[in-house]
């Protein structure tokens, strides 16, 4: 059902002319679902309310709830004569929808709660249709969906994905928001967190890591008190860019978190030796940016100064971590090798002040559409590093759209990792080994099977007149038969 909903969807956006790409298809989807996901999130708390004989305050009220705008009813069946259409639909969401929902970020009661991210998204968001008949047309596709169940809950939140993955293969900036959701699943296993740790993610995109993180934490949430501990005092995270911070709350939301930390601001903008014990972490799991080319003004706030955003997000997140916290951070691969002042500083530090204890080395094309090789750091606050242990990922495939990373391409990576077995993509380098004016981190397979080295040239010209030689005798003997 829900399938068929989002085609039929994107088939009206196509003739929208305000909606130009995939991120456009994204954000405009996605302010819809979330009203009516809000119309439903309303009715299910006022008819657990009724089961209570409590009184429940609807938060969206008279003319701007779904069902007085969006999809009129009488007696139950949708009402053509009630519901705008065509310029007067566009006006009303201009004009009157949308400065009524940004209002709720004024008067919310504080920042954690459901009716400061309403705010807080349509302060952000702007309504990109211009056809009040197309903006019709998806209405009615959108109020036919049930998100009343979990299970409902679960299909949309996992469409909401591929949409996200979609509009990431796409290019432009879709790509950062995206990371492959088995990589994810597998940095969640090493690092295991567990009921009652804060999980954070200070570039936090699509809210990837987040959501994953709730979906392996959810079942070992059997109380009211865990329930709630999970919903309010576990995931945080931090979004610069405003398109990336909607559709992160969007996808949160879906998951079944109601009310995400997330905050909308620049990570990069808090100095470093300002952070103190009550804003640490138990988990980080992250993939920042890389690249960037940060102002000289945001690389005052961090020891190593660079212009490279992942350098800094990366001493971001090791005075983020509580004593004895894990982290794992998506980074480049020429971060273990380059030679320049802030690369070394960086890796010094990492070995110094965290143990660095597992480096996975990606394949090419695990990012689809970036042309870097990725690592992932795992590491945990506390004593220096005293050994590393290395995977080699090898799906044994070329990686690309139609060959993606999958989970059982990282199955013996995650087995082998709480052992830290020796094999043949895997083993461990010591501390006491590294070049100590480098820190050199460079993957390097000792158990590889040596390459055969090549012929000098004499030998080859040597085997090929033998071959010539050997050629011209078959053929007299061929002649001699004749």
């Amino acid at each position: 059902m829900y399938d068929g909903a989002f085609n039929k969807i994107e088939r009206e956006l196509r003739n929208e002319e305000g909606v130009a790409n995939e991120l456009d298809y994204v954000e405009q989807t996605s302010w819809v679902l979330f009203l009516k996901y809000l119309h439903d999130l309303e009715n299910e708390r006022r008819d657990r309310a009724e089961l209570d004989g409590t009184d429940y305050s609807p938060i969206i009220t008279g003319p701007f709830a779904w069902d007085q705008w969006a999809a009129p009813k009488t007696d139950g069946q949708f009402d053509h004569n009630k519901a705008r259409i065509g310029e007067d639909l566009i006006k009303f969401v201009d004009s009157e929808l949308f400065p009524y929902l940004a209002s709720f970020r004024q008067s919310a009661t504080g920042p954690r709660t459901l009716e400061y991210k309403i705010g807080e998204i349509f302060t952000e968001l702007r309504n990109k249709f211009r056809s009040g008949y197309i903006l019709r047309d998806v209405l009615e596709t959108v109020d036919e969906l049930a998100f009343n169940t979990q299970a409902e809950r679960h299909e949309l939140s996992q469409l909401y994905e591929t949409r996200i993955r979609r509009m990431g293969n796409a290019g432009r900036n879709g790509g950062e928001y995206y990371t492959p959701r088995p990589l994810i699943r597998a940095m969640i296993k090493v690092t295991d967190p567990k009921l009652g740790e804060t999980i954070y993610d200070g570039a936090v995109g699509s809210a990837g890591f987040l959501c994953e993180a709730f979906d392996h934490l959810r079942p070992k949430a059997t109380t009211a008190s865990q329930w709630e501990t999970l919903q309010r005092d576990t995931f945080f995270g931090q979004e610069k860019k405003g398109l990336a911070y909607i559709i992160g709350i969007m996808n949160m939301i879906l998951h079944g978190i109601e009310t995400p930390n997330l905050i909308h601001s620049n990570t990069l903008n808090e100095n470093v030796m300002d952070i103190q014990e009550k804003d640490r972490h138990d988990i980080i799991l992250a993939n920042p940016p890389f690249g960037g080319g940060e102002r000289r003004e945001v690389q005052q706030n961090f020891p190593i100064r660079t212009g490279e955003t992942a350098y800094l997000f990366l001493q971001h997140f090791i005075r983020k971590l509580k004593a004895g916290g894990r982290a794992a951070v998506v980074i480049k691969n020429t971060f273990l090798s380059n030679t320049d002042n802030a690369s070394v500083a960086l890796r010094k530090e990492l070995l110094e002040a965290a143990e660095l204890h597992t480096i996975l080395d990606c394949p090419q094309g695990t990012f689809q559409g970036a042309g870097v090789k990725t690592v992932v750091l795992f590491f945990e606050k506390g004593a220096p590093t005293r050994g590393i242990w290395y995977y080699q990922l090898d799906p044994g495939r070329s990686m690309g759209k139609t060959n993606p990373l999958n989970d059982d391409d990282l199955a013996e990576f995650v087995e082998l990792q709480r052992t830290r077995s020796n094999g043949p993509k895997s083993w461990i380098v010591n501390r006491a080994d590294l070049d100590e004016a480098t820190y050199d981190l460079s993957v390097k397979n000792p158990n590889a099977p040596e390459a055969e080295a090549l012929r000098r040239p004499e030998e080859i010209i040597a085997d090929m007149l033998a071959r010539d030689a050997e050629t011209a005798q078959i053929l007299d003997d061929i002649r001699g038969m004749l």
